[in-house]
């Protein structure tokens, strides 16, 4: 069993809108995951975000994960209606998270993985279902304890990260990015 983690295009938009995918980057620690969903996403969101162009063939979260089954594609487009409101009309609405809180739920190789990310229902749904979350403070925070960035850095980056019109749930001090 190994431990993955999946930031969601929300994550990486954070870091990206400040120019810092290397400080996320270096926080997931080689363990970094996406689903090809997540990584539609992330090249649609180029489009306002440059820097996510490139970022498929960066590799730094892998190939991204394909999910081909029929069952496997039912099971997701199912799940993806009745947790996330996903309607026929907009098929790839929600498509990410589902996909991914799938394969962490149900594929044994990423079992105990983490779903990193800011969209509040997402994070409690995969909570209920016993998957380990974090968000975008917890990655700076990760950051900061392993000395990739100081705890006072981390606190600006992530009011810039506001200032970006990005909107991570934010630390209350410099302080509290040192625990």
């Amino acid at each position: 069993m190994s431990e993955f983690l999946f930031p969601d295009n929300t994550v990486l938009c954070n870091f990206a809108a400040v120019d810092s995918l290397e400080l996320l980057r270096a926080a997931l620690a080689g363990r970094g995951r996406w689903t090809a969903a997540v990584a539609n996403e992330a090249q649609s969101s180029a489009k306002w975000i440059p820097s996510l162009a490139n970022l498929e063939q960066q590799g730094w979260l892998g190939e991204a994960i394909r999910i081909t089954t029929p069952e496997d594609l039912d099971k997701i487009f199912d799940e993806r209606s009745a947790v996330f409101g996903g309607t026929p009309e907009r098929l790839l609405k929600h498509l990410g998270e589902a996909e991914t809180l799938y394969i962490i739920k149900y594929w044994g190789d990423f079992a105990g993985s983490w779903w990193i990310s800011d969209d509040r229902e997402s994070l409690r749904y995969a909570q209920r279902q016993g998957i380990t979350t974090a968000e975008t403070v917890d990655m700076v925070r990760r950051a900061v304890s392993e000395g990739h960035i100081t705890a006072q850095d981390g606190f600006d980056l992530m009011k810039q990260m506001w200032d970006e019109g990005r909107r991570p749930r934010l630390p209350g001090s410099v302080t509290d990015l040192e625990s």
